[in-house]
């Protein structure tokens, strides 16, 4: 809403990061990832965080790094956890041992002050 106009992003401290807001009355959501081998940020926005956006932007990184295995920190939203993405997971991951897993998620876990 009226706050994604003036959010903040994560990004290099010496360039200016643009995100265009395309209409600033809807709701914008933007699912975000940082290739720590490139440095390339792969940015893709979607019409809502929910489960299918999830996977979805998850299979779009597996096209990016087909031969990289990913680590991905996200908060604790309810669709970070939901049924359909660990059944996506289990998917991907083909029951083998954690240290062998294609994509590897991480729930952040600290608290803001």
């Amino acid at each position: 809403m009226w706050g994604d106009a003036i959010g903040y992003v994560w990004g290099k401290t010496d360039s200016e990061i643009a995100v265009p807001v395309v209409n600033e009355r809807d709701k914008q959501t933007y699912y975000g990832a940082v290739d720590y081998m490139t440095g390339e940020f792969l940015l893709k926005a979607y019409d809502a965080g929910n489960s299918d956006s999830t996977i979805d932007y998850l299979r779009y990184l597996l096209t990016q790094s087909p031969n990289q295995k990913l680590l991905i920190f996200w908060d604790g939203a309810t669709y970070h956890r939901s049924k359909e993405l660990r059944g996506f997971l289990d998917e991907i991951n083909q029951g083998l041992p954690t240290n062998q897993w294609q994509i590897y998620c991480e729930r952040e876990c600290s608290q803001l002050s």
